[in-house]
């Protein structure tokens, strides 16, 4: 049996020592990393598959998240 095809959102961080990909609407912890934008997105992609060929697909939570914002906040 085919799985549906599911949109997910992914944050992309720019570090000095490379970039850092994370969804958005996952539950768990699920991070992609690269030394380029294409490398953290590919991983964090497959991270996902795995994710979910692992726990299912009753862990997204996309269709709930009607706006992403990014803030900042001091601490």
């Amino acid at each position: 049996m085919e799985q549906m095809k599911k949109e997910i959102k992914i944050i992309v961080e720019r570090h000095s020592e490379g970039y850092v990909a994370y969804p958005i609407g996952l539950k768990g912890v699920v991070v992609g990393e690269g030394n380029t934008y294409e490398e953290a997105l590919a991983d964090v992609k497959s991270a996902i598959k795995f994710h979910i060929e692992t726990f299912g697909e009753e862990d997204i939570e996309t269709e709930d998240i009607m706006e992403t914002f990014v803030a900042e906040v001091v601490v």
